[in-house]
């Protein structure tokens, strides 16, 4: 095992090596201790980039992948709740909730909130929208308020039905 890893090191460069290994540092101390000539060309190459780039010092991956993207918050959106009522077949509808995501709400949570509380089928999709299974629009001005108290009842625009 450590023949294969000698071989790949000579074959690429040392220095594209340790700088795709998750822990740069703990690859640096292996090559110098096993590999010392390959360590100077490190070195070399290490003190060139210093002393050119004039970067900081870079963030490197961690394992695993990119994780979990935070999403970024939009100032300049005003604070409004809009409540619509879509429908889906014949006689059947949801209704649609955006803009809790401006009240700093979680939308899993609001989401499981809803469904629990009309007894219902509701889901997060897209990036500010629930969708409620059944016509519960009317409700919604009672609920949001009482479980969210930093919405008030002034902030919940009704936008009627609506083709999706």
């Amino acid at each position: 095992m450590n023949d294969c890893i000698v071989s790949l090191l000579k074959i690429t460069r040392t220095k594209k090596y340790c700088e795709y290994y998750p822990e740069y540092e703990k690859c640096k101390h292996w090559l110098e201790r096993n590999l010392p000539t390959e360590f100077e060309k490190v070195k070399l190459e290490d003190a060139a980039a210093d002393s050119g780039g004039g970067e900081d010092e870079k963030k490197r991956q961690k394992r695993g992948g990119k994780g979990m993207l935070k999403t970024k918050k939009k100032e300049d959106v005003p604070k409004l709740v809009t409540v619509s009522r879509a429908p889906r077949g014949k006689k059947k509808s949801v209704t649609v909730v955006t803009g809790l995501s401006t009240f700093d709400i979680d939308l899993k949570v609001a989401a499981k909130f809803f469904g629990s509380k009309f007894a219902c089928g509701s889901s997060v999709t897209g990036d500010d929208e629930i969708v409620i299974q059944g016509d519960v629009k009317d409700d919604l001005y009672d609920v949001i308020p009482e479980k969210w108290p930093q919405i008030d009842e002034d902030s919940i625009d009704d936008l009627g039905d609506q083709k999706r």
